[in-house]
């Protein structure tokens, strides 16, 4: 058991490597231009891409293996480079809003580009010809290539450190960090030195997916998976920290190495599946700092930046034209039913148009009054949609109370994630929202088994959501009345103290 456990541990190192070469690169390019990367995700999944192709030709030899692999990075990183010089540059004083959805819409672009390159298909990259073996490590099977991977990241963490302290480029990226106007005061070229960071970032990104060719096939689905793990770790190390990113990738990989190697446990005669806490330990350990320290193991704190724009009106008064409009479309609805028989898809497509509706609506509703830039709305629209199959098909309820309890699920997923969404602003907020997807949390509960265990699972799944929220809003009950308490204290200390002027 203990053998095995450390085994589990020294392979967490391997996972922590590749993990805070992508952190590090996205902290980097946020440190300078103030600007979160949702594509660096993309340029990881590029990198997987490219080495494959790179490496399937002249990857059969130690020197071909290693030099595909920094030919990958470099592809890779002139890729960063010209989304720099012709997205991103025209759109730096732009509020941060447009730099969120410039670089979301690069996403599905780079998808869709890499859909076409090499098809739908995972593809399997050579493995590295010297590096295909194993070593025996206490009694137990240990790959050679993945002790090539933990040498790998503390050496790039090196090279960072010196690069950034003991070199101009790096005295000028630290300048640009902590006050760019009186960098450009300086007359320092500030366009190269941003293209320059980003030549840097995406090299990262792309070192990182070349590196797990041998380890993982190259997907589509990598680009957001990767993005959600960088943001944990780049908001869990401090945004702008190299070092906090390295301690986060590595705390958060052994938790979950930690997990496989223990697996089943039983507490108080119940059985728990601790592999199934690796889909979420990295939010339970950003939770944990954010409570502590909000801005990050390594970071600083920071005040929040607010928009100059005026504030948008929640509610505005609809005119004439607009009623009309409602009306004619109020009129469509009710008489589309009576048109089924003749278009057997019309209600089927009016359903959708009413449910893409309702959730646009949800997503103005807090991206424009309530001023939160989410990307990981989502997340409920799923958690909706789980719960009332979960009710549905586990619960044996009807079709009616499984369509009015399903949103209760998303509502208890709202109130858990927005207790540690809202304690952030801005981009943080951006970024921590999409780290939250629906995808981990109820992307792999298969509803339509019927078997005890799976019930089980589920009302595990629901109670501990329920009881989470519960304790949330009770802590912040607590925290209103000691508020409340307080400023009570205060007016009456001023009370006092004004009558002691006066007399």
């Amino acid at each position: 058991m203990l053998s095995n456990l450390l085994v589990q541990l020294v392979n967490g190192l391997a996972d922590a490597s590749t993990l805070f070469l992508v952190a590090a690169g996205l902290s980097l390019i946020f440190g300078v231009t103030r600007i979160v990367n949702f594509a660096h995700g993309s340029f990881y999944m590029f990198g997987i891409y490219v080495a494959y192709s790179i490496a399937s030709r002249f990857g059969h030899t130690a020197g071909g293996f290693w030099l595909s692999v920094l030919a990958a990075a470099l592809v890779v990183a002139v890729l960063g480079a010209l989304v720099e010089m012709v997205v991103l540059r025209r759109i730096y004083q732009a509020p941060e809003l447009f730099h969120l959805l410039a670089t979301f819409a690069l996403v599905l672009i780079f998808r869709d580009a890499a859909l076409w390159l090499w098809g739908p298909e995972d593809l399997f990259g050579p493995r590295a010809p010297h590096l295909a073996g194993a070593v025996d490590f206490l009694g137990h099977p240990l790959p050679t290539y993945d002790i090539a991977l933990i040498v790998i990241g503390p050496v790039v963490l090196l090279l960072l450190w010196y690069a950034l302290t003991r070199t101009r480029w790096g005295t000028l990226v630290r300048a640009a960090t902590q006050d760019r106007e009186m960098l450009g005061a300086l007359g320092i070229n500030q366009a190269w030195l941003f293209t320059g960071v980003f030549f840097v970032g995406a090299f990262l990104a792309g070192l990182g997916g070349a590196l797990q060719g041998p380890r993982m096939s190259a997907n589509l689905s990598l680009d957001l998976e990767t993005i959600g793990n960088a943001f944990v770790v780049v908001v869990v190390g401090g945004m702008g920290s190299i070092p906090g990113a390295f301690i986060a990738a590595l705390i958060i990989a052994e938790i979950k190495a930690l997990c496989i190697g223990i697996g089943h446990v039983t507490i108080f005669g119940v059985g728990l599946s601790l592999s199934r806490f690796t889909l979420v330990a990295e939010f339970v350990v950003m939770a944990v700092v954010l409570v502590v320290r909000p801005w990050g193991l390594l970071g600083r704190a920071s005040a929040a930046v607010r928009g100059m724009a005026a504030p948008e009106t929640p509610l505005r008064p609809a005119g004439k034209r607009l009623k009309g409009l409602a009306a004619i479309a109020l009129l469509v609805l009710v008489l589309a039913p009576l048109a089924a028989n003749a278009f057997p898809y019309m209600p089927v497509l009016l359903v959708e148009i009413l449910i893409a509706v309702l959730f646009a609506t949800s997503l103005h509703f807090i991206m424009g009054p309530g001023g939160m830039h989410s990307f990981g709305h989502a997340a409920y629209f799923g958690l909706g949609a789980y719960g009332a199959a979960l009710f549905l098909k586990v619960l044996n309820l009807p079709m009616e109370a499984a369509l009015l309890l399903g949103p209760l699920l998303a509502v208890a997923g709202a109130l858990v994630f927005g207790w540690f969404c809202v304690r952030l602003s801005g981009v943080y907020l951006a970024m921590l929202t999409l780290a939250f997807r629906a995808d981990r949390l109820v992307g792999r509960v298969p509803v339509g088994r019927r078997d005890g265990r799976q019930q089980r699972h589920s009302r595990v799944v629901a109670v501990e959501l329920v009881v989470l929220a519960g304790g949330l809003l009770l802590r912040d009950a607590r925290l209103r009345r000691d508020r409340r308490v307080v400023v009570a204290q205060d007016a009456i200390f001023a009370a006092r103290l004004r009558d002691a002027r006066v007399a």
